[in-house]
């Protein structure tokens, strides 16, 4: 369940509002997508519902989501993509507030 302190504290809740910049790539009424800060990788897009929720409460009911990320994979990186979350801070999730990263546009290692 989101918790209060995450949302007083969230970046990407603030980039939702405008408050913050991103490099917006797509957005609708429900999701958001923008570049990722970290720039590693030719495409490195986060997927970001507009609600403020947990990872599990996304992948609970994934389905637009799941299948906007495809999408924006085939569009961007047509040779190839990965689609990745991570769950808690042992998984190197630094944001709270749940999102699917869309990576590729070059060929990906065993660890990216």
């Amino acid at each position: 369940m989101t918790q209060k302190n995450d949302l007083q504290h969230c970046i990407f809740c603030e980039i939702i509002a405008g408050r913050e910049p991103a490099d917006v790539w797509y957005q609708d009424d429900e999701f958001i997508v923008f570049r990722n800060q970290l720039r590693w990788l030719p495409v490195q897009l986060l997927l970001v519902p507009k609600k403020h929720m947990t990872q599990s409460e996304l992948w609970s009911d994934i389905g637009r989501a799941a299948e906007l990320a495809d999408s924006l994979g085939k569009e961007f990186a047509p040779n190839g993509y990965r689609l990745l979350s991570n769950f808690g801070q042992d998984a190197l999730q630094s944001v709270p507030h749940a999102h699917i990263h869309v990576l590729g546009g070059t060929k990906l290692g065993m660890y990216v």
